[in-house]
């Protein structure tokens, strides 16, 4: 048994994960107690037990424990050589590999207060000017604390926490207000803030860019290699991996170092079905393997082969996915996601606006029957399916839209009308 387990400590996750939705059983139990025993300090409480009590009897204590827990330090250009790196031979890389219009996805994962998130949107700018990374990036800034979202989505820092840009770029990006330090709104607004934990959430897809730093040295073996492997499905094929310094892979198979010094990565091999069991951790007491496992294969699969066309939109109209039929159906490329549907040749037929003012005031899954589809080839008459996704409070978030190709059935359909209606004349005539 480990040196660092403790019944009752166990017995207070336990109540956490059941009682409160908030499951810590992943990260490291030495960092994890430290973290409990400074809140326990400042309360005079000596036990895990009698803090547990405490908890049970006072329910805003769990918010205060979670601004304890969750340590959001961050910082613009930490670690300046590793920024220095990404932006002289990473980024240009990243293009070099794109189409000159096609898009660029960024996901900053545990993006805390959103200093990082806010240093890639900089370097991105500063590579391609302004207009171009209007058109072309998209960066996803996710993390599992709530507060620490609301703060990032701000952009508003002080003057400490400001000391590591440099004062050129300060100047250009940020306006001075009052004491503060405020970004730029138009582009504080390209980036997509959610709430995303790592060890249970599906990964972002088509990702060029993945930057998770310092987050994995809170988590034990076994969760850092599933959090990795969930980091493989995220990137393309020629897509890089930008840790912390302080981390070391586990999976070292999967990603090939481009820089161990400056902790950049990219795909290695591909994954093993040992490594797709690894997508959903054994717990310590368990030994049978959670069929939760294999779900979000079996998901991937069923979405991208599906034999009709699917894809994603999120709550604005814009394109998340789309499968392999989605694709060809409507002529969709990589340098599509990202883009407001009502632009693509998808929007001829879905007015997207409508759509999403429609699921926000139904919230249920709507069917749009017979739609006409004219193109150069002929018309396609489409069957929509649309299903609203909505978060654990309700809010829509997206919207899975699948197409079923019926033109078959209404030319049988008229043909059939035609063969009537002729009938009808011959017996008249009789």
């Amino acid at each position: 048994m480990s040196e660092d387990y403790n019944p009752d400590f166990e017995t207070l996750l336990s109540y956490l994960k059941q009682n409160c939705g908030c499951d810590l059983t992943f990260y490291k139990r030495d960092s994890l107690m430290r973290r409990f025993q400074r809140r326990m300090r400042d309360l005079k409480i000596d036990s895990y037990t009698n803090y547990l009590q405490y908890l049970q009897r006072h329910p805003n204590e769990y918010t205060t424990l979670l601004d304890t827990i969750f340590i959001n330090f961050s910082g613009f250009f930490r670690d300046r050589d590793c920024w220095t790196y990404l932006a002289s031979t990473i980024i240009p890389q990243i293009i070099a590999n794109k189409q000159p219009q096609e898009k660029i996805r960024v996901w900053s994962a545990g993006c805390a207060y959103g200093q990082e998130a806010y240093t890639l949107l900089i370097l991105l700018v500063e590579t391609l000017g302004i207009e171009q990374y209007l058109e072309r990036v998209q960066i996803f800034a996710t993390d599992v604390d709530d507060s620490a979202l609301t703060l990032a989505r701000r952009a508003s820092y002080s003057e400490e926490e400001v000391v590591g840009i440099p004062i050129e770029l300060l100047s250009k990006y940020f306006h001075k207000n009052e004491q503060r330090y405020v970004l730029d709104p138009k582009l504080r607004s390209t980036i997509v803030f959610g709430r995303h934990n790592l060890t249970i959430n599906a990964p972002m897809s088509k990702i060029d860019l993945l930057v998770c730093r310092n987050v994995l040295i809170y988590l034990h073996v076994k969760t850092q290699a599933s959090v990795l492997v969930r980091f493989h499905f995220a990137l393309t094929n020629k897509g890089f991996l930008f840790l912390g310094n302080a981390e070391s892979l586990t999976n070292k198979e999967i990603f090939t170092p481009v820089s161990l010094k400056h902790r950049i990565y990219t795909k290695g091999q591909s994954l093993t079905l040992e490594d797709h069991f690894l997508i959903r951790p054994q717990t310590r007491t368990k030994t049978v393997l959670d069929p939760l496992s294999t779900q979000t294969l079996v998901w991937q699969t069923a979405f991208e082969k599906s034999a009709f066309p699917q894809l994603a939109i999120d709550a604005k109209g814009y394109l998340i996915v789309a499968n392999d039929q989605a694709c060809k159906l409507f002529s969709i490329q990589n340098s599509d996601l990202g883009t407001f549907i009502q632009n693509l040749e998808l929007g001829r037929i879905i007015k997207a606006l409508a759509l999403i003012r429609q699921l926000n005031r139904e919230r249920r899954a709507l069917k749009k029957q017979n739609i006409e589809w004219v193109t150069e080839i002929g018309t396609t008459h489409l069957d929509i399916y649309i299903q609203p996704i909505l978060d654990t409070s309700g809010t829509l978030i997206g919207a899975n839209l699948t197409f079923i190709d019926i033109t078959k059935y209404i030319h049988l359909d008229l043909e059939l009308e035609h063969l009537r209606l002729k009938l009808a004349k011959i017996s008249n005539g009789l």
